[in-house]
């Protein structure tokens, strides 16, 4: 599977110039790939005034997610923010080639920003079946909680966006890593680049690790499209050979 990692900057709660950026850069590149990420919060930046920004599922952020991924022929995912019987929440949405969604609400919320005052946590983890893998995507802040994402469902990918800031960078590289050895998977960060309105600097470190620790693409710290391919086969006959997830704890999450 060919994955493309868009590392961009984001204007300031203005969906509209973000999608237009945004269908200019990926409209850029010609190679062929199965899916396309953006960053947390694509459309607005990583805002914490909500009304201003928020979406319903029927607006036009997903139906131009929809429109984008059938013309690529290529699945599409991104969170942006989305309001839904008078709550907002930082959803994922992962679009199939044929418009399809499903979604994935931000589960830990950034309480060190106050976004637990503004959006509502998600409480469902979402595994998705694409081109032969399991995909487990999650959201920024989620990378610092391992229980959440352990691999209880035998996922082949985890999958992180966000809106990760430089001061804490070095945590991000880290913890991506170990994502990926302790559960025996490919880890792919898809992280912001720019300034926000809140003065927060960001430097990308979009990258991919394989399912031993090793980069499949580096930390990237410039703006751009990059791809990186997953090989399933590669994985399973590592996991066969080592068989370290067979001894994984059983837990239950309340």
């Amino acid at each position: 599977m060919k994955i493309a990692l868009v590392q961009t900057s984001l204007s300031w709660e203005n969906p509209m110039e973000n999608r237009s950026h945004l269908v200019q850069k990926i409209n850029g590149f010609m190679e062929e790939v199965d899916l396309i990420v953006l960053p947390e919060m694509f459309s607005s930046g990583f805002t914490m005034n909500p009304k201003a920004v928020a979406e319903t599922m029927e607006g036009e952020t997903v139906s131009w997610l929809q429109h984008l991924a059938k013309a690529k022929n290529c699945a599409i995912t991104g969170s942006l923010v989305i309001e839904e019987k008078g709550n907002y929440y930082n959803r994922l949405v992962f679009v199939f080639p044929n418009g399809d969604i499903k979604t994935y609400d931000k589960k830990h919320l950034f309480s060190l920003a106050g976004e637990h005052q503004f959006y509502t946590a998600g409480t469902k983890k979402l595994i998705v079946e694409y081109k032969g893998f399991k995909i487990c995507p999650l959201v920024c802040y989620d990378l610092r909680f391992p229980v959440f994402s352990r691999n209880a469902e035998n996922y082949d990918v985890l999958l992180y966006v966000a809106n990760w800031p430089k001061p804490r960078v070095n945590a991000w590289d880290i913890l991506l890593k170990a994502r990926a050895v302790e559960n025996m998977c490919y880890t792919i960060g898809v992280n912001r680049i720019g300034s926000d309105n809140n003065n927060h600097e960001y430097v990308g470190h979009s990258q991919a690790v394989d399912f031993l620790g090793n980069y499949i693409l580096e930390p990237q710290e410039t703006e751009g499209i990059f791809i990186v391919a997953l090989d399933k086969e590669q994985l399973l006959e590592t996991r066969k050979k080592l068989a370290f997830l067979d001894d994984k704890d059983k837990f239950e999450i309340i």
